[in-house]
């Protein structure tokens, strides 16, 4: 079966995707939306008339980007929430009090390469507990709403980083090899897209559909512990040749994922510039700067299978 292609392309933006697409009446929901990508992707929605509500941990800078947002777009419909998704009572408490039908999820925020091994109070490796986990509680805590919208869409914003590693579930917490925070981190971009190969085929039922989202390399707080202050000179020779993009640019893809008309029907792709990404050698992966691709293990249906149920045990 052909790739499925659109018109747009890794310099398209936001606004070049949106454009023509009317979505008053519908509510969006970007988790990290206060900057970046998300707040890119927040601002975009909210342009083409959605409600958008901004989640975050620090929920004054997301009020603070709401308020940029409605005075750039004058939707007034944009709000902020708090949400911590390592915290599974804060993502209980935000799913208690949403009210109403979903019909644009973006699962958008995480954190990269925690420099030193760090768990949970549940004993979960942060970076998989927060990227994949706290996004999978909020998902499925949320599907009733999902389910009301009538075609729901979610996007789940995997990375290249995922081509570091699939999900080991033989130790997923780094209990008994090297932790590295670079295969923690690919591991966790590797569950979030299983996590669109899951839901797309459990959830099609109900009308919801669900893709796996490379957005980019967007400077932004999400670098600060690959890219820090004390980076050595090889990090720093990644940084300066990296093929970055703006945030608008990034976003492309996941406003694609939620809100383009072009998706209709389609459910369970992996997303890069704005196309249907080919399953490629993580091999080959290795020697490009970003490889326009995905890793077989991150499509891998009996492990997004294995994936679904070991997340369902863990935020029970």
């Amino acid at each position: 079966m052909p790739l499925l292609t659109t018109p747009f392309d890794r310099d398209s933006t936001a606004d070049d995707v949106l454009a023509g697409v009317d979505l008053h009446g519908r509510t969006a929901l970007v988790t990290g939306g206060s900057s970046g990508v998300g707040a890119a992707t927040s601002r975009a929605l909210a342009a083409a008339g959605a409600r958008v509500v901004l989640a975050a941990r620090g929920l004054a800078a997301a009020r603070e980007a709401a308020a940029r947002i409605t005075a750039e777009t004058g939707n007034a419909l944009v709000t902020a929430a708090p949400l911590d998704l390592s915290d599974p009572g804060s993502v209980r408490a935000f799913v208690r009090a949403w009210e109403g039908p979903l019909h644009l999820l973006v699962n958008n925020a995480g954190i990269m390469a925690l420099p030193t091994l760090d768990r949970t109070p549940r004993g979960w490796e942060r970076q998989f507990a927060t990227n994949h986990l706290g996004h999978f509680a909020l998902a499925t805590g949320l599907r009733p709403a999902l389910a009301a919208a009538g075609g729901a869409r979610i996007a789940a914003l995997s990375s290249t980083g995922h081509f570091a590693s699939p999900v080991v579930f033989d130790d997923i917490n780094f209990a008994h090899r090297p932790y590295d925070p670079f295969a923690a981190y690919g591991q966790s971009k590797t569950a979030d897209a299983l996590f669109a190969v899951g839901a797309g085929s459990r959830w099609a039922a109900d009308g919801i559909a669900a893709h796996a989202v490379m957005p980019g390399g967007i400077k932004s707080p999400l670098q600060r512990y690959a890219f820090g202050p004390d980076m050595d000179e090889q990090a720093r020779a990644v940084y300066t040749s990296y093929p970055w993009r703006r945030a608008d640019q990034g976003a492309a893809t996941s406003v694609l994922a939620v809100a383009s008309p072009l998706l209709d029907g389609v459910t369970g792709l992996y997303l890069q510039n704005c196309q249907e990404a080919p399953v490629i050698d993580p091999a080959r992966a290795a020697r490009e700067p970003e490889p326009f691709g995905v890793a077989a293990w991150a499509r891998d249906t009996e492990a997004a299978e294995r994936l679904w149920d070991v997340s369902t045990a863990a935020v029970s």
